[in-house]
Parts: C-alpha cells; structure tokens; sequence
C-alpha cells in the first residue's frame, strides 16, 4: 500500500493537484513534459513558433489545472491535447513550413561513415514527398498520425489528448497513413518497429 502511494504521489496528477496549494509544484510538469513537447511542436511548426506553442501550452495547463481529472495519474496526454490546440492556431504557419521544405531540394551531406551517409540521403529523398504528403492531410488526421509516429503517444493517449473516442484515432491514423503512403510510393516512415513486426 506504501508503495502505491508513493507512485501516486509523484504522479503528474499529484503535482497538479498539489500546484492548487503551492504554485511552484507546477514545474515538475514542465521538467518533466517540455523536452518532448518542444521535439514535437519544432517538427510541426519549426524553430521560429515553437518556443511560442510550447509556452503558451504551459501558461494554459497552469491556468486550466483546477480542472485536471486527478485520476489521470499521466499528464502528458492533457499537454499534448493542449498543445495540438494551440499549433492549430498556427495552422496556416505550419502549412507553409511543409511546403517551404517540400519545396527545398536536397542538402549536402557530409556523412561521418558510409552508414550514416546511407541513413542521411534516405531520409533526406523522403523528406520533400513527406512534407508534401503531410501539408495535403486535413489537419485532424494530420494531428492524430503526428501524436503517434512524433510524440510517441498511444492510440488511447492520443484518443485522451484529442477528445475523440479511440476509434476515431484508429479511423483517422488509418487514412492519414494510407494517403502518405500513397503519396510516397507505399513506403510508410510513419509506422513504429512495433507495429512493422
């Protein structure tokens, strides 16, 4: 029983229940949530918006937190619903961002071994028809497809940060992926090892 409460007393939920007192307990989250929000939002929206995004996600958790479920002990679905509310302010930014690197030809690589030169220029040959293909998605499939293969959530966290049942996730990831694979000639970056196995 000990050690139940002591896991719950580090939880996310815990700390939000206990920023309602103390304000400064509210850190842990940001501590604990920024590094993988900025991952996310700079591959949406790029460098010059997501100190913005990423910010203004906090400023509206902290304001928002006297209504967080508690019993929600993870609240990292909670910010990146948050978060794909605020990059979607910025929708028309992050349009532009992948046409501006579909549009970009290929850069010079300047590989460390012949590995990573193989790695680079495949990665770098997806990159325009990717961009492409995620600027022509409708931005709610395009949020859910980029919570999963980006941010890592899964189908149940991405169904919680959305507001949507799991079974819109499912729908949705489904089109978004048929329609990039499509546009990429049947490869699918967007898949996870797990589910490639």
């Amino acid at each position: 029983m000990l050690v139940d409460q002591q896991l719950v007393a580090e939880s996310d939920a815990w700390y939000v229940k206990a920023s309602l007192v103390d304000r400064a307990m509210f850190t842990v989250l940001y501590d604990r949530h920024a590094a993988s929000l900025y991952r996310y939002a700079h591959g949406r929206v790029g460098a010059d918006v997501v100190d913005d995004v990423v910010s203004e996600t906090f400023l509206i958790a902290f304001r928002r937190r006297h209504r967080y479920d508690v019993s929600r002990l993870d609240a990292r679905p909670w910010l990146f619903g948050i978060l794909t509310k605020e990059i979607s302010h910025h929708r028309r930014r992050e349009r532009a961002h992948y046409r501006a690197m579909a549009r970009c030809g290929l850069t010079d690589v300047l590989p460390d071994s012949a590995e990573q030169a193989v790695a680079t220029a495949a990665a770098q040959a997806l990159r325009v028809p990717l961009s492409r293909a995620l600027s022509d998605l409708p931005a709610r499939d395009r949020d859910v497809l980029l919570l999963i293969a980006w941010a890592g959530l899964s189908y149940e966290e991405t169904a919680q940060a959305m507001s949507i049942p799991v079974g819109t996730v499912r729908s949705r990831l489904n089109r978004a992926r048929r329609k990039v694979s499509n546009a990429l000639g049947g490869d699918d970056p967007t898949r996870t090892l797990e589910e490639t196995m």
